[in-house]
């Protein structure tokens, strides 16, 4: 649970920077949010999750 909520607040601030820098209008925003409701409900959902657990373990792995 807490690895998805960092990963919302880490996409909206990246959503927020796009924002920001005229990069992104909200048009845009609103379609992609609601293009990740969307495919939170298909098939694929669980591969994504996985891909995101994984990716998530692989840069907690890292040592500085």
């Amino acid at each position: 649970m807490i690895l998805s909520i960092s990963g919302v607040i880490v996409l909206g601030i990246i959503v927020f920077l796009f924002f920001r820098k005229d990069g992104l209008k909200p048009s845009h925003a609103t379609a992609s949010a609601l293009f990740g409701f969307y495919l939170a409900s298909t098939a694929i959902a669980p591969s994504i999750k996985a891909g995101g657990e994984s990716l998530a373990s692989l840069l907690g792995g890292i040592k500085f």
